[in-house]
C-alpha cells in the first residue's frame, strides 16, 4: 500500500465530533444516582443546591454495558492521572440522601 492510500485509509477511519456552544459550557451536577437492567445503564447526574428541598436530574445518560465498562476504565486512568498530578481526592463515604428520589431505585 503507497503512502497515499494509507492516508485516505486513515481519513475514513476517523470521525469529526462536534462539540455546540450549548453543551461546551457543560452542566453542573453533584450527584449521580447509577441503576441498571440486563440491557442498559442509566445514570442520572443530579444539581442538589443546599437549602432548597427539592433537587434536579439535569442529566440522564443510557449506556450499554460494554460501554459503561469502558467509560468505568477511562474514568479511573483519569484518577490516577489526576492525582499523580495534583495529590489523593479526598472523598468522605457514601453519601446520605435525604430526598425522595422519584426515578429508578439506584443500585450504585
Amino acid at each position: 500500500m503507497d503512502k497515499n492510500q494509507q492516508n485516505q485509509q486513515n481519513k475514513r477511519k476517523q470521525m469529526e465530533i462536534e462539540l455546540t456552544k450549548e453543551e461546551a459550557a457543560g452542566t453542573y451536577s453533584n450527584l449521580v444516582m447509577i441503576t441498571h437492567s440486563p440491557s442498559e445503564f442509566i445514570l442520572d447526574f443530579i444539581a442538589v443546591m443546599p437549602g432548597l428541598p427539592k433537587a434536579k436530574v439535569v442529566k440522564r445518560l443510557i449506556l450499554t454495558p460494554d460501554h459503561a465498562k469502558r467509560l468505568s476504565n477511562a474514568l479511573q486512568d483519569n484518577i490516577n492521572r489526576y492525582e499523580k498530578q495534583h495529590g489523593t481526592i479526598k472523598t468522605d463515604g457514601k453519601p446520605e440522601m435525604p430526598f425522595n428520589y422519584r426515578g429508578p431505585l439506584p443500585e450504585a
